[in-house]
Formats: C-alpha cells, sequence, structure tokens
C-alpha cells in the first residue's frame, strides 16, 4: 500500500491526476496551493489550475487527517451527503471526484469546485472579534446570522429518503434517532478519552435518562454555524459547507450546536455578541417561524452538542498529551455545569 504522501508533496503527487481527472487541464500546472486553517477534522487545501480551460478556477482538495478526531470518520459520507445535496437548491460547491482506493497519495481524498468571490466568518479569533462579520456594520451581520438560520431551517425541510441520505441513520447504536445518538455519543467519548470528568458523566447519564421520541426527524448538518457558510460580500450565502457531522436526528440538534456554539465564542470568552447579533430568544422565534415547528427539546441538545464537541477535543488533548494544565474542553464542560444546573 502507498505511503500517505506528505503536506509538501501533496501538489505534485495531485498534478498528474488532476490532468487526467479535470477536462482540458491536459498541460495544466497546480498553483496558488495553501493549506487553510479551516479543517479541523479534515485537511484542507486551495489550489488553482494554470495552462489550461480553467486557469483561474477554484478547487479544494480535503483528505482525513492524519489523527482522526472521531472514531467513525468516513471521507466517502461526508462526499456522498454534498453530492446528493446538489440535487436540490441549497448552494453546496460541486464535487468533482473522490478517489477511495490505493492511490499515489497513500489515502482517501476528494476534490470539489471552490466557490469564489466568498468567505466565511472567522473560527480563530471568534468571528465577533475578527474576519468579515466582525467587520460588517449591524444590519449586515444580522443578515448573515439570519442567513445561517433559514439555511438551517432550509435543509431541515428536505427530505433525506428522496435524497438518498439513509445511510446517515446509525442502527447498530439502536433503534430510534435520539437513542442512537446518546449511545454514539457514550461511545465515541470513551474512544477520545481514557477517563471522563465528573461533569461529562453526569451529562451522559441524563441524556440517557432523558431521550424521548422527537417530533420530525430531519438530516442535521451537525456542524451548524455561520464559520460554514461562505458570505457574497453582500452578506448573502453564497456557500453551505462541511458535512462531516451530518446524520438523522432531532432538527433542534443543529439550531443548539449553533446557539451553544456562539455562546463558546462571545460570553465565555468574556466578551458580548457584537451589535447587530439576533439574540437567543429571538433566533429560536425565527426558527419556528420558518419551519412552523415549536423548539421542545432545546436543553436536552444543547447538552447533547457540549458532550459531541467534547469528542475530538478530549481526542486531541489526548493524543498531544496536553494533561490538565491545558484544558482544550473547558468550555464544554462550563457549558454542561450550566445547563445541568437547571436540568
Amino acid at each position: 500500500m502507498t505511503e500517505r504522501v506528505a503536506a509538501q508533496a501533496l501538489a505534485s503527487t495531485l498534478e498528474p491526476v488532476v490532468r487526467e481527472q479535470i477536462p482540458g487541464a491536459q498541460e495544466a500546472k497546480i498553483v496558488a496551493w495553501q493549506r487553510t486553517e479551516r479543517g479541523f477534522s479534515t485537511e484542507t487545501y486551495l489550489f488553482e489550475l494554470e495552462g489550461s480551460e480553467n486557469s483561474g478556477a477554484g478547487f479544494v482538495f480535503r483528505r482525513p487527517p492524519e489523527i482522526s478526531l472521531f472514531p467513525d470518520y468516513d471521507l466517502r459520507r461526508q462526499y456522498l451527503v454534498s453530492k446528493r445535496l446538489a440535487g436540490t437548491d441549497l448552494p453546496v460547491p460541486q464535487m468533482l471526484w473522490i478517489d477511495n482506493a490505493d492511490n499515489a497519495l497513500g489515502g482517501p481524498y476528494y476534490v470539489m469546485e471552490r466557490i469564489g468571490n466568498a468567505e466565511a466568518p472567522s473560527d480563530f479569533p471568534s468571528y465577533h472579534t475578527a474576519g468579515n462579520y466582525f467587520e460588517a456594520d449591524e444590519q449586515s451581520r444580522a443578515r448573515m446570522w439570519w442567513g445561517c438560520v433559514e439555511t438551517m431551517a432550509h435543509i431541515h425541510q428536505l427530505d433525506p429518503g428522496e435524497l438518498r441520505l439513509d445511510f446517515l441513520s446509525m442502527p447498530r447504536f439502536g433503534d430510534k434517532p435520539i437513542e442512537q445518538a446518546v449511545n454514539y455519543l457514550d461511545w465515541a467519548v470513551r474512544w477520545a478519552a481514557p477517563s471522563l470528568s465528573p461533569v461529562m458523566e453526569k451529562a451522559l447519564s441524563w441524556l440517557r435518562a432523558n431521550i424521548y421520541e422527537p417530533e420530525h426527524v430531519t438530516l442535521c448538518w451537525g456542524d451548524a454555524r455561520m464559520s460554514n457558510i461562505l458570505y457574497s460580500p453582500d452578506h448573502s450565502v453564497a456557500g453551505v459547507l462541511d458535512w462531516e457531522m451530518a446524520y438523522l436526528g432531532d432538527h433542534e440538534a443543529d439550531l443548539a450546536w449553533m446557539l451553544f456554539l456562539d455562546w463558546a465564542c462571545s460570553e465565555f470568552e468574556g466578551h458580548p455578541s457584537l451589535p447587530g447579533t439576533p439574540t437567543r430568544e429571538q433566533t429560536i422565534a425565527r426558527y419556528e417561524e420558518l419551519t412552523g415547528w415549536p423548539v421542545q427539546n432545546l436543553l436536552f441538545n444543547e447538552v447533547l452538542a457540549a458532550v459531541l464537541l467534547s469528542v475530538p477535543l478530549l481526542r486531541l488533548s489526548t493524543h498531544l498529551q496536553l494533561g490538565e494544565h491545558a484544558d482544550i474542553t473547558a468550555f464544554c464542560s462550563r457549558r454542561l455545569e450550566q445547563l445541568l444546573a437547571h436540568a
């Protein structure tokens, strides 16, 4: 089996493959190759082609990280979700090809088109302190926020059966969606860390004791947040990204995830949300208006969100042997303490 190609040799190794795969690129050279700050759980590079019919067009190369942050990481799954969503009016990038076989790059990867002239809000540092959301005026910030909520609501109105997304179900973890989600989390978080904190154990026990039957089972984006949306210069939604964590479950999980991460990058970090950012209450009300569904299980799904995000962070902490002196899961634990105090 071919050894995994080092990052510095990726472009030169990929170039002959690109010449075969992309029409009109037989003499092309890869230029402007750069790794992005995006891709927490998937290694991501941007590139362009020179000397082809596609000169100036942008492309994206993605492959698994050297250290998987989830026990069931599956590059093909995220590729298939994007591929099948291309048949909707959701603005997802066009998938070009995937290679899961033993290949010259030494592992699975896929290539997709890049959506041009659009930018995602900052992850690190927080979009409340840097990037296009920070630099926008109040009206534009509201437009970006509502664009994310509207995108989320639109995703939840799609029919997973019609889109052939049934493979996102997790039957080995139970018979019903919420049971599956809780059992998956218990398995994943214990895979990520040899021992768990008391608040994490308490959260898992609380989730198990409060499993419910959702009124609507939908496609869940899994990583629903503004930083996974590309915005045009006029602050409208131009692209929807990152389906690594997609699954079938309660749609409220996406709303809870968005609210949890916004709390983490504003209140937890010690600064208020930027002016123009809609409140939690306004966001819930708007989501209910868009879907026609009352939000009934947000507390459960916020606890679920904080445990879920702990999985990659605990895995990273364990792998890097950070120990208790560098607790990168502190914000997850803090939020769990707050939520469970009112449970």
